[in-house]
């Protein structure tokens, strides 16, 4: 699939400085961020809808001291 996308002449700057100093293309740095950027949103979104489960209740937690002293580590 390709797609397209605008950089600010900073950033295209950037990028081919990186592709210079490392010998792989624009696109191959491209996908890389975007392979990376996307699991760490996606791990951002889980924690958020956790996290809301949590303060509403619908999802406890477990303290540390517990946990640390409980058979669940051992």
């Amino acid at each position: 699939m390709s797609t397209s996308i605008r950089l600010s002449p900073e950033i295209r700057l950037r990028l081919d400085a990186l592709a210079s100093k490392t010998g792989r293309s624009r696109a191959y740095h491209m996908r890389e961020f975007i392979e990376r950027g996307l699991e760490d949103v996606e791990d951002y979104y889980l924690a958020a809808e956790v996290l809301a489960r949590i303060r509403s209740g619908e999802e406890g937690i477990m303290k540390g001291d517990d946990f640390w002293g409980s058979d669940v580590y051992r």
